[in-house]
């Protein structure tokens, strides 16, 4: 830190000071100076106690207890001139200890603490005036395991900003603040500066974190997806050999959406499908060349009427001219994800692929016969 001399137009560094050597003390000195200027630490926090001691069945206290304005705790460990090794730890234990506490508890603490400390005062009118509410019915305070640690000293040993990294790459809202005093003349200086997350990190550091929490959180649904799809098909391979459909007999259960089985036509397979929104049974176009799936599409079209009168419904026909591929499809909506239903969906998938079988095979013959005629050198397996 520097003083300006305007009259010489030049800077003069202050001296660096250790809070020992200035006979301050911790408790005396630089919790006291938070507790009556929290907002030293870059933001609205409400000191609710300090020397806080109330653990069932251990003496340890915490420096200073705060809300934030989100209604969430805020453990706050001072030390002076160095962090120590075991300041990490310990803030955590005292998280553990008052993640449990509730409303009520946390409006006695702050009570206490008025009464002890402020001369009284309202504890719930003023966690309310704090928070910006008419009632703390409309809040919820010390939320989940969102509660929150603050580190303070003049400095930090390895030991802890790489216990606090970690612990914000977990999504614990660790915080360092690094407090050094300057003396100039008689004045003493404090300056409070934050060192993890540094200010112009903190919203890199907050958007990365989220983004890496929607990132699993989706792959943990993918899992989930993936182990359900498994499931139906599995229960689907049953009711289809119950039923003595030999479509799909060296088919095993996979985790796509789909379960295709060959048709005979080779590259253009059957298929069932399960979503969220529908169950369908398909037949795909899927050959290497965009030219042949649009003629085979086009040549079984001619024979639509045919194909939807021996299947027993109207199919909906997707030529999807701005893909390779081409499919006909026919769809029954429904929630797919439904497992109270899966027997309903199953019966319903080995009724229609066996009217969807019937209903195209002898196209497909066709088919298959056409395009050797076209020169494609096909050979149909019926």
């Amino acid at each position: 830190m520097f003083r300006v001399d305007r009259d010489q137009n030049r800077i003069f560094r202050l001296d660096t000071c250790r809070f020992a050597d200035l006979n301050l003390r911790e408790r005396e000195h630089l919790q006291e100076w938070l507790a009556n200027q929290p907002d030293a630490l870059g933001e609205d926090l409400l000191i609710i106690q300090k020397e806080f001691d109330g653990f069932a069945d251990t003496r340890e206290r915490l420096d200073l207890l705060a809300l934030d304005t989100d209604g969430q705790l805020v453990v706050i460990e001072n030390k002076l001139d160095d962090s120590g090794r075991d300041v990490a730890w310990q803030a955590l234990k005292y998280a553990a200890y008052v993640s449990s506490l509730t409303r009520a508890q946390i409006v006695d603490i702050y009570q206490l603490y008025l009464d002890r400390h402020c001369g009284g005062g309202n504890a719930v009118q003023a966690i309310c005036e704090f928070l910006e509410v008419e009632s703390l019915e409309e809040v919820v305070l010390n939320p989940g395991h969102d509660q929150r640690l603050i580190f303070i000293a003049a400095n930090f040993r390895k030991e802890v900003t790489a216990t606090v990294l970690w612990l914000r790459e977990h999504r614990i809202d660790a915080r360092c603040y690094k407090v050094v005093p300057y003396l100039h003349g008689e004045e003493l200086f404090v300056d409070i500066q934050p060192v993890i997350p540094t200010p112009e990190a903190a919203d890199f550091m907050i958007g990365m974190a989220e983004k890496e929490t929607e990132a699993k959180s989706a792959q943990g649904a993918i899992r989930e997806t993936s182990r359900m799809r498994l499931d139906y098909w599995a229960r689907a391979l049953d009711g289809l050999r119950a039923a003595n459909v030999d479509l799909y007999n060296n088919i095993s259960p996979g985790k796509d959406h789909w379960l295709s089985a060959g048709s005979g036509l080779r590259s253009c397979p059957y298929a069932l499908i399960l979503l969220k929104r529908e169950i369908r049974v398909e037949f795909n176009f899927a050959r290497a060349e965009a030219e042949e799936n649009k003629w085979l599409f086009d040549r079984l079209h001619e024979r639509k009427g045919e194909i939807e009168a021996a299947f027993g419904h109207e199919i909906e026909w997707l030529r999807l001219d701005n893909k390779k591929a081409s499919r006909i499809q026919y769809a029954f909506a429904c929630d797919g994800y439904d497992r109270d239903r899966w027997d309903e969906y199953v019966a319903w998938h080995v009724e229609h692929i066996q009217r969807w079988e019937k209903a195209l095979k002898g196209p497909l013959a066709d088919l298959a016969a056409a395009l050797r005629q076209r020169g494609g050198g096909e050979e149909w397996h019926s």
